[in-house]
């Protein structure tokens, strides 16, 4: 079945790309103190010249945006040190990732947490991703109990 056909209608290649964009978007913000508004135009710009789920793009971005206090609060059992001292990149991964865990039960735990380790492998830390797979392996393990004991008995 080509990567067009699902049946759901998602082009999972271009929500990959929205996961990367938002990425970056996320960075930016946290950094720049920027409105999220601004960053959404100034990204969304850079999207529509490559094949992206714009909506998904900005629903992620809006929604750490939007519950970033609920999400760090609740990311803080699982990580060694506080939120604001994670590395920028991987903080903003793990941010997204905590948003798509408890606000987009659409998603796949599994596949939250192999975008957000693709994504930290590409734009973080040389080992970033293990510290990103470790903190979100825990919390979805937590925050997803029956859909993560259920893929463990397989």
């Amino acid at each position: 079945m080509s990567r067009h056909n699902r049946k759901d209608g998602i082009d999972p290649v271009a929500r990959s790309r929205a996961r990367r964009r938002a990425l970056q978007a996320v960075y930016a913000w946290q950094l720049s103190g920027a409105t999220v508004t601004n960053v959404i135009g100034q990204f969304a710009h850079e999207q529509a010249h490559e094949v992206a789920d714009l909506d998904y793009f900005e629903d992620l971005v809006r929604g750490v945006d939007k519950h970033q206090e609920e999400l760090d609060v609740a990311l803080a059992p699982f990580l060694d040190r506080d939120v604001e001292q994670v590395d920028p990149i991987e903080r903003a991964a793990l941010r997204i990732a905590a948003y798509e865990l408890r606000h987009r039960l659409d998603v796949p735990y599994r596949v939250v947490i192999n975008e957000a380790i693709e994504t930290v492998k590409r734009f973080g830390a040389e080992h970033g991703h293990t510290y990103v797979n470790g903190v979100l392996d825990h919390a979805a393990a937590d925050w997803r109990a029956t859909e993560f004991a259920a893929s463990k008995k397989r």
